[in-house]
């Protein structure tokens, strides 16, 4: 199995910065996909940001220009820098690690415990 702690998250004005760490380990060895969704009250867990092992970035059409995701493969650890923030952006900020294959199916599915944001206007 694996376990992911996530760190980071807070309270923001509108239009300021937090940056979300995730350290993994234990059976890390077939991970090779790592991201971080988000889930408010009421709706359902959405991805924000996906990266590969090689460095491969994904976003979700609306936090392109102001979000960026970025890993160290040596420390197993994803980042999340969070830019211009805004209301909109509340929400609790999961960390995620699987293994995919290149046809989208996937296994070995971990989820951390959950990091809330709050932006306020």
């Amino acid at each position: 199995q694996v376990q992911l702690v996530e760190s980071g998250g807070g309270l923001v004005q509108a239009g300021g910065s937090l940056r979300l760490s995730c350290a993994a380990s234990g059976d890390i060895f077939s991970i090779n996909i790592m991201g971080w969704y988000r889930q408010a009250p009421g709706k359902q867990r959405a991805v924000v940001a996906r990266i590969n092992n090689n460095g491969r970035t994904e976003y979700a059409d609306s936090v392109k220009g102001r979000f960026t995701i970025s890993n160290d493969n040596a420390k197993n650890t994803v980042y999340l820098q969070m830019n211009s923030l805004k209301p909109e952006d509340t929400a609790v900020y999961y960390c995620n690690s699987r293994h995919e294959y290149l046809n989208g199916d996937y296994e070995d599915d971990y989820w951390g415990q959950g990091t809330q944001v709050t932006v306020s206007s």
